[in-house]
């Protein structure tokens, strides 16, 4: 069979993956906390809103929270038990953000909801589909977290020529995809049924990164006809949406642009197996695979963890040394952020907890930037990473944005790469949130200017109604109207006097 040809990608860099440690051991059940705590922030959309209330007694897979926003999906109950609180709590976000979280106490006997299995899906139409997708509570679980239907629906005017499958799973330590698609390869083969289902795509491909031999083996093996399972070079971020989409068909992605623009949609290994789940055994999405690995646990290994559960207990199952914890990374060491509370509760974008590894430059002082230009050299986004800094630096985040700063994935490879030893990545996602931040007030502002103006036209035509009602008024006390009402009355009065005496003459006759 002949090679079929890829591309390069530009930038990136070869790393030591680290993956071994945390591969040797087959996916193992996490054991079941004693409390869930499901914050109602997710990664995409509003606040969710909760449909139970303390006291409440719920089943798994029961709905807790719905969305309120078309870019929110629900949060189930990941076993059952007792709602015992729905208060403020911290929850996975790097500046320590609080939100309202419902906390269910489990009760040890995982009873499920009755669930409905649709074995025959492509009897479903493709827009009923992904609504069950929605309803079922999936995200992609590549890391964004962003909702599942929503890149199913490509519209009625994009057609969708080639569905991609990520099996990259470039960031070092992370290996959760990797022994899903050893152990589970059949269930992300159907998965990836129902997506091209859902898409109605025409063709489908597969990028694994070929240190991945287990995985490559056992997909192809499990595959059915209209997939291609593709080995890729092991390079990161390959495993990056546009990178990946670069690395297999040699198409680019345009600036603030998104893949369905070019008549593709990208779907990562675990998204696959989630929606494979959630058609097929009617399971909606309560679980994921989380690696915890690192220098200071003792046990590295994937675990199948249950949404909900607080960080310690996977620490604990995985015998964890309590001196090195203060270096806990969410996520990879290029990606990922530092957290110090370990209490916080895993959610559907968890992919991994990094234990005594600081985060690269972490430990060193910071100095000048040089102007080296290494970091554009290595940025796959083609940015030019130090003038993004200074410009964040500076504040300037007008400037920032003319010079793209929405492109940039936060790979980390500038930061990981820069002499100066500048957590680069940092200054970028300050400048983010800050324009975002700066969008939502502006947005508020403007729905309270709507507001106003709507009530300060209401009471100008409510003044105007009443002046006009008064005039009335004032018109029908004129003289000449007092007149005419008193010549009707005396008309009236004899009128009936009339009537009166013909009708006694008629009387005595």
């Amino acid at each position: 069979m002949k090679a079929r040809q890829l591309w390069s990608f530009f930038g990136g860099l070869t790393l030591p993956d680290g993956k071994n440690q945390s591969t040797q051991v087959p996916i193992t059940q996490a054991d079941l906390p004693e409390y869930l705590i499901f914050p109602l922030q997710q990664p995409t959309g509003n606040l969710l809103i909760p449909v139970v209330k303390i006291g409440d007694i719920v089943l798994k897979g029961e709905v807790v929270a719905k969305a309120q926003d078309n870019l929110s999906v629900p949060v189930h109950a990941s076993s059952s038990g007792k709602v015992i609180g729905i208060e403020n709590l911290p929850i996975l976000h790097p500046s320590g953000l609080q939100a309202p979280c419902i906390i269910i106490e489990t009760d040890g006997k995982e009873t499920w909801i009755d669930r409905y299995p649709f074995k025959d899906y492509q009897q479903l139409d493709p827009s009923y589909l992904r609504n069950l997708i929605r309803e079922m509570g999936i995200i992609g679980l590549g890391g964004a977290g962003f909702p599942t239907f929503i890149k199913l629906n490509s519209g009625a005017k994009a057609q969708v020529q080639t569905l991609i499958i990520n099996g990259a799973e470039s960031e070092p330590y992370i290996s959760c995809d990797d022994l899903l698609m050893r152990e589970r390869a059949h269930e992300i083969i159907q998965g990836i049924a129902i997506l091209r289902h859902a898409l109605q795509a025409c063709h489908c491909l597969m990028g694994i990164e070929d240190n991945k031999p287990e995985a490559y083996a056992a997909l192809t093996a499990a595959v059915t006809t209209g997939i291609e399972i593709i080995k890729i070079p092991t390079r990161y971020p390959a495993g990056g949406e546009k990178q990946l989409i670069k690395t297999l068909t040699g198409k680019e992605v345009t600036s603030r642009g998104l893949p369905i623009d070019i008549g593709v949609v990208c779907h990562n290994v675990g998204t696959a197996a989630a929606v494979y789940r959630a058609i097929h055994l009617g399971q909606p999405l309560t679980s994921r695979i989380i690696t915890v690995t690192g220098s200071a646990i003792d046990r590295p290994k994937n675990l199948e963890v249950l949404l909900g559960t607080p960080i310690y207990h996977l620490l604990n199952q995985c015998r964890v040394d309590q001196r090195r914890i203060n270096h806990l990374i969410i996520g990879g060491p290029m990606m990922g952020f530092t957290l110090n509370d370990i209490n916080l509760p895993v959610v559907k974008t968890t992919n991994c907890l990094l234990v005594g590894i600081p985060e690269p430059n972490k430990s060193t002082p910071v100095m000048p930037c040089i102007r080296c230009g290494a970091c554009a050299e290595v940025c796959p986004a083609h940015l030019l990473p130090q003038q993004l800094y200074w410009y964040t630096k500076a504040k300037e985040l007008d400037k920032a944005q003319d010079y793209h700063l929405f492109d940039c994935i936060e790979c980390g490879c500038c930061a990981y790469v820069c002499p100066s030893h500048i957590p680069l990545v940092h200054y970028y996602r300050y400048a983010k949130s800050e324009i975002q931040a700066q969008k939502q007030e502006q947005e508020q502002a403007h729905r309270a200017r709507q507001r106003y103006e709507f009530r300060h036209r209401r009471l100008e035509q409510e003044q105007q109604e009443q002046a006009a009602r008064q005039q009335m008024q004032k018109a029908s006390l004129s003289p000449s109207a007092s007149e005419d009402k008193k010549r009707a009355l005396i008309q009236a009065a004899v009128e009936r006097a009339r009537s009166k005496r013909i009708a006694q003459k008629e009387k005595l006759n």
